[in-house]
């Protein structure tokens, strides 16, 4: 699904951030990357978004706002 996709997610540092790495069952920036993804992220906790095609991604709960407003323009934009 993400394969050659430009995507985001919850970063590791932000993962490590909230002490969390040892517990979740995987690392999100990791898993996206193993499974092909084109990763990239902004600063920790930072509203960040990437739009490739009709996949959106934001990298963590801060970028929600930014991320449905993708996803609100896409949808209008396919209308």
């Amino acid at each position: 699904m993400v394969e050659g996709k430009n995507v985001t997610g919850f970063a590791n540092s932000e993962e490590e951030g909230v002490g969390l790495t040892h517990v979740v069952p995987f690392l999100v920036e990791d898993e996206l990357k193993a499974k092909g993804g084109i990763y990239s992220r902004g600063p920790d906790w930072g509203s960040y978004v990437i739009q490739d095609g009709l996949l959106i991604t934001g990298q963590n709960p801060g970028s929600s706002p930014a991320t449905a407003r993708a996803l609100f323009d896409a949808v209008k934009v396919a209308a």
